[in-house]
């Protein structure tokens, strides 16, 4: 499992004005995150809008991403994430059939789970998994958080197939905490918190915000953190600044989702015909906001955009 480590692109949609999905687009996209030669690519987290596709939809991209990925030599992680969990333990096998270095799968989400039934859930997720490792992604807005004690117990109740967890950070408590009860899992952070995750010990990589930025710079940042790592704290304090006073708050005053802001870092960074358009009846941010910003973007965290 040494390949589930460092900078993981996300797969965004490109989204036609019909509300399809534009795969010639999407094609183009895999081609650039392989060309940025990333330390991996995954699909349908929640900036690949996992929750407002078909199952055609759905195995097309899989497929798509698996076909380009492979003949590459790329790690690739595929996202079987639903709320629902049937549709969910579908989608991982399926998923398990394309063989992918890992399967990325959230807790039912309908009705929070108690820890005996996300125990139950991920060893369901196993099975459906015929022996591919498994990443669980348990974000901020789940309806189940788990505090790092209490995940690694359930972890460890749900038997050898999880093999990473992607979760938020927080602070020094936290990091303590994950010291503490996280250890025998590959952890994935906020990918602008990851130069703080690896110096405390406890980042594996993360499936980065800031590869939507620029795939290449995100890259270039994580492999400074193994050669020069108080410069890439350095940035890692330039790019919260950035995010904070630039993107954020899109979101904590106008109320655009997350998935919305990883559409538009990928807008200014240019380096694919991603667009910003969500599906609907998810609302994006218009291009233009992208167009303004990706002069103060430059100038801000220059060595993000670098090659």
């Amino acid at each position: 499992m040494s390949r589930l480590r460092g900078n993981w692109a996300t797969l965004l949609l490109p989204i036609a004005d019909d509300d399809s999905i534009d795969f010639d687009r999407l094609d183009v996209e895999i081609d650039a995150l392989i060309n940025a030669r990333v330390d991996g690519v995954y699909s349908n987290g929640t900036a690949g809008e996992f929750h407002n596709q078909t199952e055609a939809e759905y195995d097309r991209i899989q497929e798509l991403l698996a076909d380009r990925c492979t003949a590459a030599g790329v790690p690739f992680v595929i996202g079987a994430c639903h709320p629902d969990p049937l549709v969910s333990c579908n989608r991982i096998r399926r998923a398990a059939r394309l063989t992918p270095d890992a399967i990325q799968v959230i807790l039912p989400d309908w009705v929070p789970v108690t820890d005996s039934e996300a125990v139950d859930f991920l060893s369901m997720a196993a099975d459906a998994a015929s022996g591919a490792p498994l990443v669980l992604y348990n974000p901020p807005h789940a309806k189940r958080v788990f505090a790092p004690a209490d995940l690694g117990a359930v972890l460890r109740r749900a038997g050898s197939a999880v093999r990473g967890v992607k979760l938020a950070d927080g602070d020094a408590a936290w990091y303590s905490a994950a010291r503490q009860h996280l250890t025998d899992w590959a952890v994935f952070v906020p990918g602008h918190d990851l130069a703080t995750g690896v110096r405390e010990g406890v980042a594996a990589g993360a499936f980065s915000n800031i590869a939507c930025l620029s795939p290449r710079g995100a890259q270039l940042w994580t492999d400074w953190m193994s050669s020069n790592l108080p410069a890439a704290l350095e940035l890692e304090r330039r790019i919260r600044v950035f995010l904070d006073t630039y993107i954020l708050p899109y979101r904590t005053d106008s109320g655009y989702s997350n998935a919305a802001l990883d559409k538009l870092l990928a807008a200014i960074g240019n380096w694919a015909p991603v667009g910003t358009r969500l599906r609907r009846p998810y609302r994006w941010i218009a291009e233009a906001e992208a167009d303004h910003l990706r002069s103060v973007a430059r100038a801000s965290i220059p060595e993000i955009f670098q090659g």
